[in-house]
């Protein structure tokens, strides 16, 4: 069943809706199976421009599936990125709203900001180190509003890589003189671990998860900017979380993150029923 445009905009309606509504809707390939990974990235942008258009601002953008064992999971052999727009970032301190997710989950990653702009095609790793300006530890909170996490490849990139919102830590680092791929990670909840990890699981270096964007946005006619937040990938498996729970990530170098779920009997201004 071959897609159009106005299949594009009914499926980026029906994401739109399981978002605003924090409802799931059924895969969008159980409907369309012959839905592409090029139709995907058309209707991830419909939405993006529909929330640039009604007043967010995009920050950057995040990779995903740069592990073997997401790629195994998801039968691919490629990452895939989404958007970063202003209202997915969380100060850390503050909670993270869960009442706006669906299945949230947890990832630590490394965020880099660029300083310089980086275009493709042709961008290399190397080139990639010399355009970023530095990097922080971060918590992403994924969610899908595919229901169950029954997702293909194009399900996800059409659910802007089932983006959620980002906890950032409060120093950026420069990266001169940093092994990305040997700096370690150790993650827990509500002062548990749960797993640790290290550069090296995103593609082999984080930095070659930037060039991979880079080059991978030029057919659209993008690019990256200087001040734009990369993240890179998980290092670890993702984490579900609940109401109540408190995750911290520790990174080599770069420092601590915590994002807290406030308790589901926490009110707006912090008083309890």
């Amino acid at each position: 069943m071959t897609t159009t445009v106005e299949t594009h905009r009914e499926l980026a309606d029906q994401l739109h809706t399981a978002e605003r509504d924090v409802r799931p809707v059924g895969a969008l390939t159980d409907r369309w199976p012959d839905l592409t990974v090029e139709d995907a990235y058309a209707i991830q942008q419909l939405n993006i421009d529909r929330r640039v258009a009604g007043g967010a601002r995009v920050l950057g953008r995040k990779v995903g599936l740069t592990s073997a064992p997401m790629q195994e999971m998801l039968g691919v052999d490629e990452p895939d990125y989404g958007v970063l727009l202003d209202d997915m970032f969380v100060e850390e301190g503050d909670d993270v709203p869960l009442e706006r997710l669906i299945a949230p989950r947890v990832e630590a990653e490394i965020a880099f900001v660029m300083g310089a702009d980086l275009a493709g095609p042709g961008v290399s790793s190397v080139a990639a180190l010399r355009a970023i300006a530095g990097a922080l530890p971060a918590l992403e909170i994924i969610d899908s509003r595919v229901a169950d996490w029954k997702i293909t490849l194009a399900d996800t990139v059409a659910d802007n890589a089932s983006s959620g919102m980002v906890a950032l830590g409060a120093r950026i680092t420069p990266i001169d003189g940093l092994d990305l791929r040997l700096l370690g990670m150790a993650i827990s909840r509500n002062g548990v671990a749960v797993d640790s990890g290290a550069g090296a699981a995103v593609l082999g270096h984080p930095a070659r998860c930037v060039a991979w964007l880079a080059n991978r946005l030029a057919p659209f006619g993008a690019s990256l900017r200087a001040g734009d937040v990369i993240l890179a990938g998980a290092l670890h498996r993702a984490i579900p979380v609940v109401h109540g729970d408190v995750v911290r990530a520790e990174l080599a170098h770069l420092g601590a993150v915590t994002a807290r779920f406030a308790d589901a009997t926490t009110d707006p201004e912090g008083a309890h029923a």
